[in-house]
């Protein structure tokens, strides 16, 4: 009996945009306050059709083996039955950054 891997959907903010990649693993990883992915999934395009989002992000993570998030970027990862497509969205402008500074200058 063969066990597959699963696959998880993992949502990011990086540079004002939503980033939904596929990978098939995902911890805390040895640097505080970073979650680990990596082993990146991609989708191997059968129709002439191309995103060209998804394939941006190809090109951006290509050579990368794990990459490490900032804990307060993750917007939301889930494990899936099976890969969608990985994309990039733009973010509106009435997000606003998380976390605040918890300790504010006093003037």
């Amino acid at each position: 009996m063969t066990s597959k891997k699963p696959v998880f959907r993992v949502q990011f903010v990086s540079n004002g945009e939503r980033y939904e990649v596929y990978v098939r693993e995902v911890s805390q990883g040895s640097m505080f306050g970073f979650v680990e992915i990596g082993d990146f999934v991609w989708d191997t395009h059968t129709t002439l059709v191309l995103d060209p989002s998804h394939e941006k992000l190809k090109t951006e993570f290509a050579d990368v083996k794990h990459t490490y998030l900032p804990m307060h970027s993750v917007l939301r990862i889930d494990e899936v039955n099976k890969q969608g497509t990985a994309k990039i969205t733009e973010l509106s402008d009435k997000v606003t950054a998380f976390p605040s500074p918890i300790y504010t200058p006093k003037n």
